[in-house]
């Protein structure tokens, strides 16, 4: 087996001797600018199929991909085989981390080894340049337990290599000190230096001067492999092994890699050539650029054109306003496409997700034509397949998408319906978070009263700390599971799920303002009991008001009941104004009157005495829920929480989950919601009965 950038040959074995093989990686790993070559995929696999008791990896490599180089040390470390790993010349970068994975590492005492922190660029603005950043740190911590599994450094030693922004070279004696390399060879020929492109030694400036290797010079005539004749360090245990025959990768010559690079510095410069006519004169500030993009051999035609855009955009000044484009990949829209096709035949759309839908090609697409067409991107043919099949087919096959639409668009129901959906209590309900389904505490602390009179002789009193109160609040799960049959898929009944999935959402909603008014109902009206046992109003928690109809008054007085209400320790007055009331249908309209009204409403002569209670409430809320003539008046929820409502994780909207169906021919969708409602505190409420 052979690739352009690593060679596979295996060694018959005579009698019952070892089967050994060997694999050299010799180029860059993954794709280079120079030529096409093979990824990690092809690489994992054939590795795999190596049937050999001992294989020895030979590198001569800078590097390339992270994520191929990661995948690559994966594979070599799950074989059974005895693994020799032998630095040939160089292993840079990633090639230094693949190396980690020999049961044995080898280096020629004339080659280096490269440690450094994964870099990468990116366009974008100062968000995407953090995101960057951060993603590069996760790479390095990746990274860093298969160099801490080889050497036994400290990983903050390892990550100080991978996070500090030099190149860290070693040469074989140096490696073997640090724990990198288990035992160094005699010198190798150095002819096997035109197996690395000449391009790719510009990648790393550090290296200069530092390895022969890295000084481009005319191809030599290949060489057969010399195995070392004397080797310090720990002896390879496979030594005895039959030697296979080594079989060179096929690699550009220096000739062909100095020809690829003129031809990209020629298409470089054209690029700048249209972007200085664009520039006028302004043109010279792009003269530095350009350089810099021919220096580098790993800048692109293409790589250019996004630098001088960025470098042009630099100093322009947006007209009216910012633009701003997100660039959405391909699988994304097209799937964001199906799914406001199937909302607005549904019936369940937006005016966005319509407006989206009017430009798809998928607009008034069935499902069952959704399922063929995701059966053709995966390459599967279904022409002999009746409709059942078709459908199984969609759900059942792995790199298909039919199943991610179809959730997709559930989900997109669900979430728009329980946005839409009209409540009350999150208007004077508090909203909380909590991390598991165990009681959780919330706490008021008392407060140390006011400073005391110190004495003629200047002595100070201590103060005793006040005992604070706890409420706790419990989350709960609610849901239900949507049954999807494949008759329904055929039949293109959309309101089986979709329908039913927007209904879901609406109830959702209706889930939590229920319970929050089942907490109110309870104790005919005065809400559940506290942890003192008492219930959330009552008259010794000052929180009743005298029976009295809805009038200004009334309300007068039930403000100064709220305002007189103590902390914990009972040493302030906290001073609390309402700023929601809560009220049956029937009275909101009498409510509403009065918080506007300039005068107070109830007098004969309505020009002489102002409406003292005039804007008090900002929130007037009247339900259906509540009936007959009891009021409630609440602070703020944010300055004193009564109810509090309590998600899992702080996620408010209902989740759906899908797996294949069991008991039904097709497939599941299960909704939840996790959330719980508990009064908290008695303090930032009163309740009055009224009269009729």
């Amino acid at each position: 087996m052979s690739q352009s950038w690593y060679s596979i040959r295996a060694a018959k074995a005579a009698g019952d001797a070892p089967k050994a093989a060997e694999v050299m990686i010799f180029g860059d790993i993954g794709e280079s600018w120079w030529e096409e070559t093979v990824t990690a995929k092809q690489f994992v696999k054939d590795f795999a199929e190596i049937d050999a008791d001992a294989v020895t990896i030979r590198i001569n490599s800078y590097g390339g991909s992270v994520t191929d180089g990661i995948a690559i040390y994966n594979a070599i470390k799950r074989h059974p085989a005895h693994i020799t790993v032998s630095i040939e010349a160089a292993a840079y970068s990633i090639a230094s981390l693949i190396a980690m994975a020999g049961d044995t590492v080898e280096m020629a005492d004339n080659a280096l080894l490269m440690i450094h922190a994964p870099w990468g660029g990116i366009l974008g603005n100062s968000k995407d340049m953090r995101e960057m950043a951060d993603t590069l740190d996760r790479y390095a911590q990746a990274m860093s337990s298969s160099y801490v599994a080889k050497s036994g450094m400290d990983q903050a030693e390892v990550l100080a290599l991978l996070m500090d922004g030099e190149d860290h070279y070693y040469t074989a004696q140096e490696a073997m000190a640090a724990g990198f390399v288990d035992a160094t060879t005699s010198a190798l020929p150095i002819a096997a230096s035109a197996a690395i492109p000449t391009a790719a030694l510009l990648r790393y400036p550090s290296a200069a001067g530092r390895h022969p290797v890295l000084q481009p010079a005319a191809a030599a005539a290949p060489q057969a492999h010399k195995e070392p004749t004397t080797m310090t360090g720990q002896v390879n245990p496979q030594a005895a092994a039959p030697q296979p025959a080594v079989i060179e990768a096929k690699l550009p010559s220096a000739a062909e890699v100095l020809a690829a690079d003129k031809a990209r510095r020629a298409d470089i410069r054209k690029q700048f050539e249209v972007a200085a006519k664009i520039a006028g004169a302004n043109a010279e500030s792009l003269r530095a650029l350009q350089l810099q993009c021919e220096d580098d051999a790993d800048c692109t035609a293409q790589a250019a054109a996004d630098r001088i855009l960025a470098a042009m955009a630099r100093d322009v000044q947006p007209v009216n306003a910012a633009h701003i484009e997100t660039v959405e990949d391909e699988t994304d829209k097209r799937r964001d496409s199906i799914v406001a096709s199937l909302l607005v035949r549904a019936g369940v759309a937006d005016q966005r997700t319509r407006e989206a839908a009017r430009a798809s090609q998928y607009r008034g697409a069935k499902l069952l034509d959704l399922a063929k067409a995701s059966l053709d991107r995966t390459g599967i043919k279904h022409g002999h397949m009746d409709q059942m099949q078709i459908v199984a087919a969609a759900f059942t096959q792995g790199t298909g998408d039919f199943p991610v639409l179809l959730e997709n668009a559930m989900h997109k129901a669900l979430q728009n319906a329980y946005a839409t959906a009209p409540d009350t209590w999150s208007r004077f309900c508090a909203i909380g978070s909590v991390s598991d389904f165990r009681a959780h505490g919330r706490y008021r602390v008392g407060s140390l009263g006011n400073l005391e009179t110190v004495n003629e002789l200047g002595e100070f009193r201590n103060k005793t700390i006040p005992d604070g109160e706890k409420g706790s609040i419990t989350i709960g799960t609610r849901g239900n599971i949507i049954n999807l049959s494949r008759q329904a898929i055929i039949d293109d009944d959309l309101g089986s799920f979709i329908g039913l999935a927007a209904m879901l959402g609406r109830a959702a909603r209706r889930t939590i303002e229920a319970a929050v008014y089942a907490l109110l109902a309870e104790n005919s009206g005065v809400g559940p009991t506290m942890s003192d046992g008492k219930a959330l109003f009552h008259t010794d928690h000052g929180n009743i008001g005298t029976g009295s109809v809805l009038t200004m008054a009334g309300i007068d007085a039930d403000r100064v009941l709220m305002a007189s209400q103590t902390d914990v320790s009972g040493n302030d007055f906290l001073d609390l104004r309402p700023a929601v009331l809560l009220v049956p249908m029937a009275l909101g309209g009498t409510a509403r009157s009065i918080n506007q009204a300039e005068y107070d409403p109830d007098t004969a002569n309505k020009l002489q005495k102002p409406n003292v209670v005039n804007g008090l409430f900002r929130d007037i809320v009247d339900t259906p829920r509540l009936t007959g003539t009891r009021r409630y008046l609440f602070a703020d929820p944010n300055e004193a929480p009564v109810i509090e409502v309590a998600f899992l994780d702080g996620q408010q909207e209902p989740f759906v989950e899908q797996q294949a169906g069991f008991t039904v021919d097709g497939t599941q969708y299960k909704v939840r919601l996790d959330f719980g409602v508990a009064a908290i505190d008695y303090r930032g409420a009163v309740t009055n009965a009224g009269a009729a």
